[in-house]
């Protein structure tokens, strides 16, 4: 599975962004998500759905500011991300798998990372 991520940009804190990733083939197989590394920082989980859309997951800091999607007819996931923060400045990648979202979810299938950077 190829992903490719789009949507990254320069935005000023508060701002908003929307985060795209296309995969090469069919999705409804896959749970896929969005992880972020910030400058001399380590990769971190950002979000994940489930197969059909019914579940998603998000780390503490993007909750209720950042929403994950799917449409698994045109093979793409979103990431709604709203309320920026310069905290949020980080390469954003997004990754799938076919096994199941879990706590220690290392996902198969990476995609090439999208920068998003927020300024105060």
């Amino acid at each position: 599975v190829q992903l490719q991520a789009s949507g990254g940009g320069l935005v000023q804190a508060g701002g908003c962004l929307r985060l795209s990733c296309a995969a090469s083939e069919r999705t409804y197989t896959l749970v896929m998500g969005w992880f972020r590394q910030a400058p001399g920082k380590e990769r971190e989980f950002v979000a994940a759905i489930s197969w059909a859309g019914g579940n998603s997951y998000y780390t503490d800091s993007v909750k209720g500011r950042f929403t994950i999607s799917r449409d698994n007819a045109k093979n793409t996931m979103s990431l709604q991300m709203n309320s920026l923060k310069p905290e949020d400045t980080a390469i954003y990648y997004c990754a799938a798998d076919l096994r199941k979202y879990g706590s220690m979810w290392s996902p198969q299938y990476w995609g090439q990372g999208t920068l998003v950077t927020v300024s105060s």
